[in-house]
């Protein structure tokens, strides 16, 4: 089998002959800067070392833009030698530090009122601007459908779309100050990333999944309300469920970090048919979540602070992917995020190789 029939199989429950070995987060262009300064040249040959399939994260994503596009260039407004303040090209305000692990916080949102929505609903959000789709978009389409791995369609997400142009605590005012703005928001950007992915699937014959970015979560759980869920960001789900169902796309695949076990139901009950990355540090168990959602596929559930502690917690980790990957679930492991600047290269190697070897075992056991 191939990675592509692998990675549907996973996560749909179909016989398979073992799960795929993926990234998941990191590999060929992401690699730390300790690495590369270490290794020159490490990050356009680490898939290759260390084995990973498909590419990308495993399933690999068109780079079509959906979201906003035509925005004037950003503006820095302050800069020292920590940190740089800069004036976004849709009128918001972001902190960029040029140390650490995390480098970017949001200062001011760009949406504070409605003009501010639809002046960049009107000038930012057209799906049939050209500049969406790369200029060899043909070609790689030709490339696509020949493809033997996993291809999806992407958004930025129902509540992230909402959240990155209000901002958190903006959003979480206006699903009560003016839920009829945030109902527009979500559905106007939902339907108009529909309309895109009508155009891509005239040049791609077959996709595997849509792939929804969201950031719905924090370590005490949603960030939202059953209720609010079910009001705001349901309604949207279902369309590209349909969307999905209609063409034969068996995986919508829901992404946010913090504790999303509690989410896991609203997302099944919303068409979507698999979640990731279960941080471990959030308190999500890819055990108990296998037992109360059996038909949910699963990806990642590995703590990736493991690798920063030593070769004995890689070890238990690996051993944590072993149990799962016995139980015959919908499940993926992989680590729950990007290698951060306290793991070595050792360590992530290291992790990577035991890694594979279990799923590699998972196979001779069949």
């Amino acid at each position: 089998m191939n990675s592509r029939e692998r990675f549907v199989g996973a996560l749909t429950g179909a016989k398979i002959d073992r799960v795929p070995f993926m990234v998941v987060f990191g590999g060929e262009g992401a690699v730390a800067p300790e690495w590369e300064a270490k290794e020159p040249g490490l990050s356009k040959k680490i898939d290759g070392i260390l084995k990973f399939e498909g590419p990308y994260r495993g399933w690999q994503d068109t780079w079509v833009n959906t979201f906003l596009v035509g925005e004037p260039d950003p503006v820095v407004v302050e800069e020292n030698e920590e940190r740089k303040i800069i004036r976004t090209g849709c009128g918001g305000l972001k902190l960029v530090s040029k140390h650490g692990d995390f480098h970017s916080a949001v200062l001011e949102a760009p949406v504070k009122s409605r003009k501010d929505w639809e002046n960049i609903r009107d000038r930012f959000l057209d799906p049939n601007d050209e500049r969406r789709f790369p200029g060899n978009w043909k070609e790689k389409c030709a490339e696509y459908n020949k493809r033997d791995y996993a291809l999806g369609l992407n958004l930025q997400g129902v509540y992230n779309t909402a959240r990155m142009l209000m901002g958190d605590e903006g959003l979480s005012y206006a699903f009560y100050d003016d839920p009829e703005l945030v109902s527009e928001i979500m559905g106007t950007v939902t339907d108009r990333v529909l309309k895109i992915f009508q155009k891509m699937c005239l040049g791609v014959k077959q996709f595997d999944l849509i792939e929804s970015w969201e950031a719905m979560a924090f370590n005490g759980g949603s960030m939202v309300s059953p209720d609010t869920f079910r009001q705001f960001i349901k309604p949207n789900y279902l369309k590209l469920a349909g969307f999905a169902k209609d063409r034969n796309i068996e995986i919508l695949l829901g992404d946010s970090h913090g504790f999303i076990e509690d989410l896991a139901a609203l997302f099944l009950e919303s068409g979507f048919t698999a979640m990731y990355p279960f941080e471990a540090q959030a308190g999500n168990d890819v055990g108990r979540v296998m037992d109360k959602y059996p038909q949910l596929g699963i990806i990642g559930g590995l703590d990736k602070n493991a690798m920063a502690k030593g070769r004995k917690a890689v070890d238990a980790e690996i051993e944590k992917a072993r149990r799962l990957l016995k139980r015959r679930g919908r499940f993926m492991p992989g680590q729950d995020y990007f290698p951060l600047g306290d793991i070595s290269f050792e360590n992530y190697k290291y992790f990577m190789e035991e890694l594979r070897k279990a799923v590699l075992e998972s196979e001779r056991q069949g």
